[in-house]
């Protein structure tokens, strides 16, 4: 039997594969929803909840919908461009660096892995003696992760704003095109 983590992998593939494809950008914004719950899903099985929690609500919930809105104010297919090959060798030639880096890595869990040794006891001990919270979970995310909750949300933000001032210039066009 095949494990679910290789299941929902493949269905991430094919669901990329289709969103590169398509023209239209209607189904293509929402197979990319479509994709975050599939990655929420894999970060959910691989005990990451966090950040699966993330990636439904940013990717799946708040990206779909500022797609949406996008997509009300332009085009609604993609114009035909010349497909080049320089792209896709640069992606494969990533992909395979980022493969090759990982050979060397521990296996997922193992107990033996560099941060179970240093890292995790020191959290694991200070939790309770520098917050009084006896949740570890909660410990670490409201504080050891503090910045990195604030670095999150200062990406958020800039994004909206990125996508608040496209959508501002995109305006006069949008007239300007109809005549």
């Amino acid at each position: 039997m095949i494990p679910i983590e290789f299941l929902l992998l493949a269905f991430l593939a094919v669901t990329a594969i289709v969103i590169a494809r398509l023209d239209y950008l209607f189904a293509a914004a929402m197979l990319t929803g479509i994709f975050s719950l599939l990655s929420a899903g894999l970060f959910t099985l691989m005990d990451a909840v966090d950040v699966a929690f993330t990636e439904a609500a940013v990717g799946a919930g708040v990206s779909t919908v500022l797609m949406l809105g996008t997509l009300s104010l332009t085009v609604r297919e993609e114009r035909e461009r010349p497909s080049r090959i320089l792209p896709f060798v640069i992606v494969f030639l990533t992909g395979g660096a980022l493969f090759w880096g990982t050979l060397e890595m521990p296996a997922y869990g193992d107990p033996t892995a560099t941060i179970h040794q240093y890292l995790a006891p020191d959290y694991i001990a200070g939790t309770e003696a520098e917050f009084g919270i006896p949740n570890i979970v909660t410990a670490i995310l409201g504080s050891y992760r503090g910045f990195d909750t604030l670095g999150e949300t200062a990406v958020i933000f800039t994004a909206a704003l990125g996508v608040m001032a496209l959508l501002a210039s995109g305006r006069g066009r949008r007239g300007e095109e109809k005549k």
